[in-house]
């Protein structure tokens, strides 16, 4: 039964989940708190209908989807990696570099419809996949572990960022002149859909990455380089694969996808380019969207939607006097139960070879007793 449980990632997915809301639940109880004002507040965020007004505004669906778009890209960064055996925990600076590229492009690239938040949004990308491709060089060069590569170079693309940006003209501490129009993301039939939403064109964008990762991933032969190198280097390079082409380009994808996540969030949501005062945490949230999908593309649009809501629902919530912190811990519940899985499948293997032990044992006394009488 456990075998069946372990061997499924939308199985396990599903009932961490429901695991994690069923823990939320109670801690609502135990605060003194009706669990029916959180479940409200989520199902206002989902389809925009407040129950106890009996009462619809759109506007919440857009706000969740917006919110959820940055997780899904930090996601399919850190799941992009994980397919190939690295683990990304820099898509936080990707995204930073990303960000700082877009909103340069946006500020001082040509006013031009449609190219010039395309040109901002290819800068971000390439920004993206620089950064990430960096600790990628260094891994497959010299070795370097990407996950201190990566958490170093957080801070460089941090404080990077702030340096340049607090240097364009018109800047204070805290924003720039605004952007033309012509570099926003936003988009008049997508607001007027959510009622006045920032909903933007980052949905379209989010969509092609979801199903760019999913071909690339499954359906090309990169893809399969990059899994093989993942699962056994060695046998990769027997197999005539250049691994250390590999690595760089597994942290360039991966790196690209949180570039374009910092794109979508500077162009979209803002309409003037920020000077970042501290780490978003997008990053970091990404790494929990990824584990939560199993790394599978669609698995982490899903999750990320999900993550997306929770956190959108949290002002509602406190509306409704129950504690916001309550989405927190569910989605820090959801992640501890869903890393449980890897010791339930210690758990497995244990007991599988618990079982076939005593077998063996008997097998190997059995001869040892047959080879006496054979020898007196």
């Amino acid at each position: 039964m456990l075998g069946a449980f372990t061997g499924s990632g939308a199985l396990v997915s599903a009932a961490v989940v429901a695991l994690g809301f069923l823990a939320g639940t109670v801690l609502v109880i135990a605060v003194g708190r009706n669990p029916s004002g959180m479940y409200s507040s989520i199902v206002q965020v989902v389809t925009g209908w407040d129950i106890g007004r009996g009462t619809h505004n759109a506007r919440y669906i857009g706000e969740w989807i917006v919110a959820s778009l940055p997780l899904i890209l930090c996601g399919l960064s850190m799941g992009f990696a994980a397919k190939t055996g690295l683990f990304n925990i820099g898509a936080e600076g990707q995204y930073v570099a990303g960000l700082t590229a877009a909103q340069l492009v946006g500020l001082f690239g040509p006013p031009v419809p449609v190219l010039h938040w395309a040109l901002a949004c290819l800068a971000a990308v390439a920004a993206g996949a620089a950064w990430g491709g960096v600790s990628g060089f260094l891994k497959a060069k010299f070795s370097v572990s990407e996950v201190v590569s990566t958490i170093m170079m957080n801070y460089i693309a941090f404080y990077a960022s702030r340096c340049i940006m607090m240097r364009v003209p018109g800047a204070n501490t805290y924003r720039t002149p605004n952007f033309p129009e012509t570099a926003r993301l936003s988009n008049s039939f997508l607001e007027s859909l959510t009622n006045g939403s920032r909903l933007n064109l980052g949905l379209y964008l989010t969509v092609a990455a979801t199903l760019a990762y999913w071909i690339v991933m499954g359906k090309t032969t990169l893809g399969y380089s990059l899994r093989a190198t993942g699962l056994n280097k060695d046998a990769a390079r027997y197999g005539g694969i250049n691994v250390h082409a590999s690595i760089t380009a597994a942290m360039a994808i991966s790196g690209a996808f949180a570039g374009l996540a910092g794109a979508v969030v500077s162009l979209g949501v803002f309409s003037y380019g920020r000077i970042l005062s501290a780490q978003e945490g997008y990053g970091f949230d990404g790494i929990a969207v990824a584990l939560v999908g199993n790394s599978a593309a669609f698995g982490i649009a899903l999750s990320g939607l999900l993550f997306g809501m929770l956190k959108s629902a949290q002002p509602l919530m406190q509306s409704r006097q129950i504690p916001k912190e309550i989405a927190s811990i569910i989605i820090g519940l959801v992640v501890i139960f869903i890393s449980l899985r890897a010791g339930v499948k210690l758990l497995v293997e244990w007991r599988a070879k618990a079982a076939l032990l005593p077998r063996s044992q008997g097998g190997i006394s059995s001869t040892n007793s047959k080879a006496k009488e054979t020898a007196t």
